[in-house]
Parts: structure tokens; sequence; C-alpha cells
């Protein structure tokens, strides 16, 4: 990862306090604590029965049925607060944590939620449409966390953005540098079928998803006729 965010020099206007975005922090880290008392079967077991696995979603397999603990549209929303590890989790939970202050006030509370799920099964869907025969489980916020990356890129492109130059060099560079950066990675990455097994096309749908959604899901306000660029 070049660049690794650590904070913005973005205030918020509209809300006092990210409640739903440390909530969703919350959550997840507290599943993932659980699944850390889990034995490897049973995880394994737990991926399989809510994550997404796309030859469910697009080729009719079915699990057996002490695996199958959801139905595969159902697992759009569970697989999205698993983690596979703890750097899965670390990082996912500093993006969010970095971004989605700014998301939540934009959109509000109430909206904030439902927009976040929603780029997830963005993400999720994308991903299982360019790898409809696979039966590895996908699990992880990433999906939706790049939503709300392609949703600040949108409002707050000059943002300025605290990062780590390759985990040693401390920058400030504006948000769509960063995040453009980011998005670049995953579509290489992508196209070139490498990665390690980390689902790409989840982030680049969540990420699209969010980009093209955030103006018109956000609530009318007399900021929304200022300038984007800010």
């Amino acid at each position: 990862m070049p660049l690794l965010p650590l904070h913005d020099a973005n205030p918020r206007r509209h809300i006092d306090f990210q409640y739903v975005t440390v909530a969703i922090i919350g959550l997840c880290s507290a599943v993932f604590v659980w699944q850390r008392s889990l034995t490897p079967d049973e995880l394994f077991a737990l991926a399989i029965g809510f994550g997404v696995v796309p030859a469910r979603l697009f080729d009719g397999a079915e699990l057996p049925r002490d695996l199958a603990q959801v139905q595969p549209v159902v697992s759009l929303v569970t697989y999205q607060f698993l983690h596979g590890d703890w750097p899965h989790l670390l990082f996912n939970m500093l993006f969010l944590w970095v971004f989605g202050d700014n998301i939540e006030d934009a959109l509000g509370h109430k909206r904030f939620l439902p927009f976040f799920i929603g780029c997830g099964i963005a993400g999720a869907g994308l991903h299982a449409a360019v790898n409809m025969g696979s039966v590895t489980p996908t699990i992880g916020a990433s999906g939706a966390i790049s939503g709300l990356l392609g949703a600040y890129v949108v409002l707050h492109p000059r943002a300025r953005i605290l990062v780590l130059a390759f985990t040693i060099i401390p920058l400030r560079l504006p948000a769509l540098l960063v995040i453009g950066t980011w998005f670049a990675q995953d579509v290489i990455w992508a196209t070139m079928g490498g990665g390690g097994g980390v689902a790409f096309w989840a982030h680049i749908g969540g990420a699209i998803a969010g980009a093209l959604l955030i103006r018109f899901v956000m609530p009318y306000r007399k900021e929304r006729r200022a300038s984007p660029w800010t």
C-alpha cells in the first residue's frame, strides 16, 4: 500500500459525532474478537455460511445444510462484518475511521448505514459477477468502505490527508491523489489477477457505487449548491 491514510483535515459541518461510524467499527471489532475464539473448522464454516460465495449467487451452487447459515442474497450483507485476520480488520477500520465521519456528516446518521451496506452489496455483486463459478468465500468490510472513499473523493477531492508514503514518509496530500492512487492500484491488481486472494473487484464495485450514488442520496442542504472542490 503506497499511501496509508492516518488523518484528514476536514471538519464535520452537520453532526457533532460520527456515532454510526464508531458503532460499525465496534461491531466489526466485537465480531472479530468472537471469531478468534473459534476453531479453524468453525471459522471455515462461518466464512462459508455468512460470506459471499459467487457460485451460490450465480451458478446455483448449494452448500451442505449444516453450512448454509443464510440465503445467498443475505450473505451480501453479513459478509461485511467478518474479517480474516488482524491486518484485514485493522486496515479496514483505519480507513473507516479516517473517511467515514465526513460521509456520515454529509448523509446524516440515518442515511449513512444504508449507504454503507449498499456500497458493500454493490462491491460483492461485482466481485461475484467477475468470479461466477468461484466457491471461495469473500468476507470483509472493504467493499462498503471503498464506497465511502468513492463518495469522499466526489465531495472533498481537495481535502488534505495525512498519509504514510510506503509506510515511512509522512505527507499531506489531496484526497483526489490519495484515493485515486488507491483506486488505480486496485484496478491494476484486479485486471492482472494478482493480490493474494484480495477481492479487488469488490473494492472497485463499492467505490464506483459510492461515487455515483452520493449526490443522489444526500439530504438537501444549501451547501450542496456550493462548489464540490473543497
